[in-house]
């Protein structure tokens, strides 16, 4: 089963609520857990047990395990494998991106079945040429995985550099939207290539039209903390709106251990709402 088959399955079952597992320093605070290895791991597995059963997706942000080093790697596995476990669809946000061999081994890492930090689609970099991810998405693909491109990101200084011209003469954020289209649309719903669209981002700006965006899943950051709101989905993502998962992190997190489940369920069926609006 392809990696947007399962997404597809998941939207209808779960909603379109992606909850983030992001265990900043304050967090950890904030919950009574240590900034250490086992902080973030308690931390992770919380989350996961507050998803399993209200929400369907979950992304873990790579680094905050990763400032832990080995110790935090392991943290992760343990985390990845219990979301294996509760049957939720998992995002590794780790944001990888190089050329040739370097970037098949990562890909190895994250989209190989069995692989300790094996995840159902990874977020990826092209700055180094969208070709440069061609065998990476062979692997994702051979292996029922999916990759999330950036393309247009929320965080204000990046909006230089992806509303750049190419010599197509579309932006380069609207050059990565449609090749990732191209990609997909031999796919009967969702392909299982997608793209990273934020929601704070006006996407009209950035030469970017839904109709591009027809069977090419969207993970949205932006909801929440850095401002976007839920009601505003179809507004901002048109007709491609029953593509996008909607990611919240610190929204939901700061809620605290004992609120975290209810804040999840709050914002599932606030999203589910939205999008029937």
């Amino acid at each position: 089963m392809t990696f947007g088959t399962r997404l597809g399955t998941v939207f209808g079952d779960s909603g379109h609520l992606c909850v983030g597992i992001d265990p900043h320093p304050y967090l950890l605070e904030d919950w009574g857990l240590t900034d250490d290895a086992a902080g973030v791991r308690e931390f992770g597995l919380r989350v996961v047990d507050a998803t399993a059963g209200r929400a369907g997706i979950v992304k873990p942000q790579v680094a905050f395990f990763e400032r832990h080093g080995s110790a935090g790697f392991a943290a992760l596995e343990d985390v990845l494998a219990a979301a294996r476990a509760a049957d939720l669809l998992v995002i590794g946000d780790a944001k990888r991106g190089d050329i040739g061999s370097t970037f098949d081994a990562y890909a190895q890492a994250w989209l190989t079945p069995g692989s300790p930090l094996e995840v159902d689609a990874l977020t990826v970099s092209t700055f180094l040429g969208i070709d440069s991810i061609a065998s990476t998405r062979a692997l994702a693909e051979a292996n029922g995985k999916g990759l999330f491109i950036l393309a247009a990101t929320s965080n204000p200084e990046a909006s230089s550099l992806q509303l750049a011209i190419e010599a197509a003469g579309v932006t380069v954020a609207a050059g990565i939207v449609n090749r990732v289209q191209e990609w997909n649309a031999t796919a009967d719903v969702l392909g299982s290539m997608g793209v990273v669209l934020g929601a704070t981002v006006a996407l009209d700006a950035y030469g970017i039209a839904s109709s591009s965006l027809a069977s090419t899943p969207i993970l949205a950051p932006g909801f929440g903390h850095q401002g976007a709101q839920f009601a505003d989905i179809a507004e901002i993502y048109g007709n491609a709106a029953g593509n996008v998962l909607v990611s919240a992190s610190r929204s939901i997190l700061a809620a605290g251990p004992d609120e975290v489940a209810f804040a999840i369920t709050t914002q599932a069926a606030e999203v589910a709402g939205a999008l029937v609006a």
